[in-house]
């Protein structure tokens, strides 16, 4: 019987621990309508700025928020990136708490995170989450930076997209998303959201890095590694060279194998966006080729990928 009540007063307090955060969270926590029947979930970021899953907003315009009150009000697109999935939305007239931010590094595999969504009359959504993966800095699919990696074991319920993953003080530790893994959830950490957002706010975009370029891994023939003295078995063969792009501009050729950038080896695509931030647009990259069974040199400057590219 003893045994029985420790166990019960545990569950009791851990249950009362995640209500209390999901309470405490919630206050920052709205539904956003912009697409079809199932409202997506937007976190309030900063005084009137709402930060929302970018893939959950199918129209630009007539964008409302549930508030924690039930209460609905106007938004305004400001700007989305679907490289990190995130969106920001400037809310008309009411005067939220905004998110307290815990800190996403502390998570080990196995932790439980809460999950946190609102529904389309305003009450809260609660899941309970455990962490499936964690790891470094990653770039998703079409070059976005998530400043560390946190997947979840399992994949999110349709509104929860854009809601926040909470820890057991009810602090934000990331934007949940569905769209960046086809298995299971991806948690935008708290900085990246800081980062993206910022940006957003000022430019309503984020800026690519772009050299106007189609290109494929190649493995590279052994005697050619060996007669120019590279170390990596593969290159990146051009395939495509945009007219009128940086590259063209450069001298870059069909045919051509990428093999560096600034000195540092090249092997996949991954390796040519990891080179290619926003800050490195207008700046000079220095891109080593194989032409012709020679090594070569060109300065390629850095453009900035254009909105539909």
């Amino acid at each position: 019987m003893q045994h029985e009540s420790a166990v019960s007063s545990t569950w009791r307090a851990l249950s009362h621990e995640s209500a209390s955060a999901i309470e405490k969270v919630g206050r920052a926590v709205v539904a956003v309508h912009a697409r079809r029947r199932i409202p997506a979930s937007g976190v309030h970021w900063r005084p009137g700025i709402v930060v929302t899953a970018a893939h959950t907003l199918e129209r630009d315009e007539e964008i409302t928020v549930t508030l924690p009150s039930g209460d609905t009000a106007g938004a305004t697109l400001a700007g989305r990136d679907p490289s990190t999935d995130l969106a920001i939305l400037k809310l008309e007239g009411p005067n939220l708490p905004v998110v307290e931010l815990g800190d996403i590094t502390t998570l080990k595999v196995g932790h439980w995170v809460l999950a946190a969504g609102r529904t389309s009359e305003g009450g809260s959504r609660a899941s309970l989450a455990l962490v499936g993966v964690v790891g470094p800095a990653w770039r998703t699919w079409s070059g976005g930076l998530l400043d560390h990696t946190v997947r979840l074991d399992r994949n999110l319920h349709p509104n929860f997209s854009g809601g926040p993953a909470v820890d057991d003080q009810g602090r934000m530790l990331g934007i949940n998303t569905s769209a960046l893994s086809r298995y299971a959830a991806v948690v935008i950490p708290g900085s990246t959201v800081e980062r993206v957002a910022a940006e957003l706010e000022q430019k309503g975009h984020i800026g690519r890095g772009y050299l106007g370029l189609g290109m494929e891994p190649v493995r590279l023939p052994r005697k050619l590694r060996e007669s120019l003295n590279l170390s990596s078995e593969t290159g990146i063969m051009i395939m495509r060279v945009e007219p009128e792009g940086p590259a063209e501009r450069a001298g870059v050729l069909l045919g051509d194998v990428l093999v560096a950038l600034d000195a540092s080896p090249v092997r996949d695509i991954d390796d040519v966006q990891s080179c290619l931030s926003g800050e490195q647009i207008g700046k000079p990259v220095k891109a080593s080729i194989i032409r012709g069974g020679t090594l070569a040199e060109l300065d390629i400057a850095v453009g900035e990928r254009p909105a539909a590219s």
